[in-house]
């Protein structure tokens, strides 16, 4: 039963996380495009597009923007109260700070449980979208942009070079059209003046010229003593270029990424680590099979063979032995010893393809499995963020968007640079990708106790002015070594 003291809590804690959710996850985006601005701009797209495209990668970053926001927000929320002295009201009254916090805690699991869901339903469709769009963009040609006096050769085959236009860009002057794929070099139309429009599906431009002259070479490219020169004259001259391979014009299926590991929700990626792992079980028991039949020994072995041990008698007879080599005729031995090469680098050939297979399978299964700890670790870092965020604010007792957003700062980055050093280690197969995902929650989880613990006992661990008291009595110490003033 939700109290008025718990009424209060969820009311100052929904305003800041809301503005933080939405502030964290535009930065987001905009750090997104900031990387991808470039493969953007000049390729023809429409505000639909780029409004599809940022809907599907806010969805996509919504799981990293939920904790770096309950952190902000529960540290804001929790300062703030600390500096109006709530904080110091609501303890005089014998209520404990865990008692305070517990229904923000409960929201963090709930808010946890919805991060899950999200990530598992709605990421990877956001995912496979975003990808293939980004893909699409990314390949796609420059869209249609004519300079003056540059010559435009994105559209195939030809080059295009306008002295001047005029402002309403269909007026031009000093037309140059050169043919690039005639072999003959020489094909050229050269206008004074001319119309430019796009027609109006922008599949063709068109070119209305007038007073120029049109040069053709005809002839063997490869025999220039019999070619034809031409030198045609005119009056009108329509040139129409296609534009169908220029700008953002198709969309690929969004089947051609749908067996990426990021495209999986749990049920489907435990179903592809269960096949990945028959997979490979069945290539290396068949590589395995395929490497010993390379030894002559293998179709005579014993199936109790690994259990044999030699008795002392048996290994003095075979001390005494002569070695092998000084059985055998030297005739014999070169071609013993080349017969052993040949065997001995088909051998290590099969085993290198045998670990070099056996390495791609386990990475696929690892970045599978990396996938599968992904959902859950994301959505228990809002609690542990929460459990930073809320003893922080109560020890620091600063609100605003100044001081919180320094600390959460500071926190958020050692979150991301072990969750992100984890995820390389376990892709690098260096740790587990148990240990590897869940590294920032090992890291976090104690520093988080740690806080909550200082806050409940009232440290002074963040005081300013604690800090500055013990300063001012360091300052105050006469030191041991100065000599005392001989009194008359």
């Amino acid at each position: 039963m939700f109290t008025k003291l718990d009424k209060l809590i969820l009311r100052s804690f929904a305003g800041p996380f809301i503005a933080t959710f939405f502030i964290t996850l535009l930065v987001l985006v905009l750090q997104f495009f900031w990387l991808y601005i470039d493969d953007f701009v000049g390729k023809g797209l429409g505000p639909g597009v780029i409004l599809e495209f940022i809907g599907y990668q806010s969805a996509v970053l919504v799981p990293l923007a939920l904790p770096l926001a309950m952190l902000l927000s529960s540290l804001m929320t929790f300062g703030n109260m600390g500096e109006n002295f709530e904080l110091v009201a609501i303890k005089s009254a014998g209520i404990s700070l865990l008692r305070f916090m517990r229904p923000l805690f409960l929201l963090s699991i709930f808010i946890s449980v919805i991060a899950f869901l999200f990530s598992n339903y709605v990421i990877p469709v956001a995912n496979l979208k975003s990808r293939t769009l980004l893909a699409d963009i990314v390949y796609a040609k420059p869209a249609f942009d004519l300079r003056e006096g540059v010559f435009y050769d994105r559209i195939g085959g030809y080059a295009i070079k306008i002295g001047q236009k005029e402002s309403n860009d269909s007026i031009i002057r000093d037309v140059i059209i050169y043919e690039q794929g005639n072999l003959m070099q020489d094909n050229f139309v050269m206008a004074k003046s001319g119309v430019m429009r796009v027609t109006g599906n922008k599949r063709f431009l068109e070119l209305h010229l007038r007073d120029g002259w049109r040069y053709q070479e005809r002839g063997n490219p490869f025999d220039a003593g019999n070619n034809e020169y031409i030198r045609t004259s005119f009056k009108t001259y329509t040139k129409q270029f296609d534009l169908s391979a220029l700008g953002f014009t198709s969309r690929t299926a969004d089947s051609v990424n749908k067996n990426n590991e990021r495209m999986f929700s749990m049920r489907q990626l435990n179903q592809a680590i269960d096949s990945l792992r028959r997979d490979r079980d069945t290539i290396v028991d068949r590589m395995t099979r395929d490497w010993l039949t390379q030894f002559s020994f293998y179709s005579l072995m014993d199936s109790n063979w690994s259990a044999y041990s030699f008795s002392d008698a048996e290994q003095k007879t075979l001390a005494g032995k002569t070695q092998f080599n000084q059985l055998l005729p030297d005739s014999s031995l070169p071609i013993l010893l080349s017969t052993t090469q040949s065997a001995a680098a088909s051998i290590r050939m099969s085993a290198e393809s045998l670990y070099m297979v056996t390495s791609d399978k386990n990475r696929g299964v690892r970045r599978h499995f990396i996938e599968w700890h992904r959902k859950l670790s994301l959505s228990v870092a809002c609690i542990i963020l929460f459990l930073i965020g809320a003893p922080l604010g109560a020890i620091i007792r600063k609100g605003g968007l100044g001081t919180p957003l320094i600390f959460a700062i500071g926190f958020f980055m050692l979150f991301y640079f072990s969750s992100t050093v984890g995820e390389k280690f376990a892709k690098e197969d260096s740790l587990s990708p148990f240990m590897g995902m869940w590294l920032a929650t090992f890291v976090l989880l104690p520093l988080g106790l740690f806080l909550t613990y200082k806050a409940l006992n009232d440290s002074k661990l963040l005081s300013k002015e604690a800090y500055a008291k013990w300063a001012h009595s360091l300052t105050n110490v006469t030191p041991f070594f100065t000599a005392k003033k001989n009194t008359p």
